[in-house]
């Protein structure tokens, strides 16, 4: 019996995707929910699964073709006996999968995992294997040519190499053509500006300090920094529900609910998967939420649902050691909440100087709905929020 193996219906925001690799190949047998083939659209990588256990008998197109949502992409033959396998050169064999950030490496630069030496010892190719096999071969590429009596072949139409100098060219990933689209869409339709302020976390840090046990062993999750900076946002929203309001056309649409962004950074760039009614969520259930997102942006498994929406928007570049930023909006939301570096700082507290950790914060809002006065005080709010983090319990 042969089944059809089709692109699953997409939401209605996304009207194709990009085939990114064949998982597997003609003539092998799968099993059934394991991954065929992966797909690339604007926001995620989706896996298409198999719908049944059999063999793959046909594949009808290749990677890089543009598909939409019911494209027959493979045929399974349900009946068919696995191909016999072809006599190969033993080569190490990769235990684990590999991870999103490897394979889209791979077939970039149109490797095989076999080609890489530098497996660790559970058998799993990682991204610096990768790399460092490339950093290699780039190298080892004008000694190779000086020495060789044979004529280097013609060089591939994406790489140039100018007095052993390389040049590669690859096309831009859905997700970061997506990315451009949108920053180039913030700046052209809304009119941003950023407020700064500075706040002085030395309460956070001993709330911590003081329940950081506790808290883990009530909650099975560490507790970070993230959640003090949501709530002190939700707060924050409520006092000004004017920036958690977006503009529609000639319509300002305000929402009586807490959708908050949380930006996290990737192989294939930044997402901003969104934290459903943060308002009601407690620190221990924000930070779970947080966990998992980073999680699933690691291994490419965030859902559509999970990347729609939002009336806020959180990011932080002090993990990368950022002190100061201009974050851009995330339209149609109204504002985004930039964090940066915490640092040690020297402050005068009751005309004596201390040391305490400080940061910035930087608040990037949309000027045609929110005005300076309204901006200003918002981002006081949280400042006072996290500078006496006891208000946000009890509601002062």
């Amino acid at each position: 019996m042969h089944i059809e193996v089709a692109v699953p219906q997409l939401p209605e925001s996304l009207q194709d995707a990009t085939l990114l690799d064949w998982r597997k190949q003609v003539g092998e047998r799968v099993s059934r929910g394991e991954t065929l083939v992966e797909l690339e659209t604007d926001k995620v990588v989706l896996d298409v699964p198999a719908v049944a256990d059999g063999v793959l008998s046909e594949i009808k197109h290749v990677k890089g073709d543009v598909v939409t949502g019911g494209t027959i992409l493979a045929v399974l033959d349900t009946e068919a006996a696995a191909a016999a396998p072809a006599t190969v050169e033993k080569r190490p064999v990769l235990t684990q999968p590999l991870s999103p950030a490897v394979r889209r490496l791979l077939t970039e630069h149109g490797l095989e995992p076999s080609q890489i030496p530098g497996a660790d010892k559970g058998g799993r190719l990682t991204k610096e294997d990768v790399l460092d096999y490339l950093a290699t071969r780039a190298s080892a590429a004008p000694a190779a040519e000086a020495t060789s009596s044979t004529p280097a072949p013609p060089a591939e139409p994406a790489s140039s190499l100018v007095a052993g100098r390389i040049e590669r060219r690859v096309p831009m990933t859905r997700l970061r053509a997506r990315i451009a689209e949108r920053l180039v869409e913030s700046q052209r339709q809304t009119a941003t500006l950023t407020t700064f302020n500075e706040v002085n976390l030395q309460k956070v840090f001993d709330l911590r300090n003081l329940y950081k046990a506790r808290f883990e062993q009530e909650h099975h999750i560490k507790l970070g920094f993230m959640s003090f900076f949501v709530k002190a946002s939700v707060e924050a929203l409520k006092r000004f529900p004017v920036v958690n309001a977006s503009i529609d056309g000639d319509d300002i649409v305000h929402h009586d609910y807490y959708d908050i962004g949380i930006a996290v950074s990737t192989d294939r760039g930044l997402v901003v998967p969104v934290l459903r009614d943060a308002d009601k969520l407690d620190f221990g259930s924000i930070e779970k939420a947080v966990a998992e997102f980073s999680r699933k942006a690691r291994d490419g498994r965030l859902s559509f649902e999970e990347l729609t929406g939002g009336t806020f928007s959180i990011t932080n570049g002090g993990i990368f050691g950022s002190m100061l930023s201009t974050p851009i909006l995330n339209p149609p939301q109204s504002g985004i909440l930039g964090m940066h570096a915490i640092k040690e700082r020297p402050v005068v507290e009751n005309g004596q100087i201390v040391i305490r950790p400080m940061i910035y914060l930087a608040f990037s809002y949309d000027h045609r709905l929110i005005d300076g006065r309204e901006a200003v005080q918002f981002l006081y709010t949280i400042k006072e929020l996290l500078e006496d983090p006891a208000r946000m319990v009890l509601n002062v």
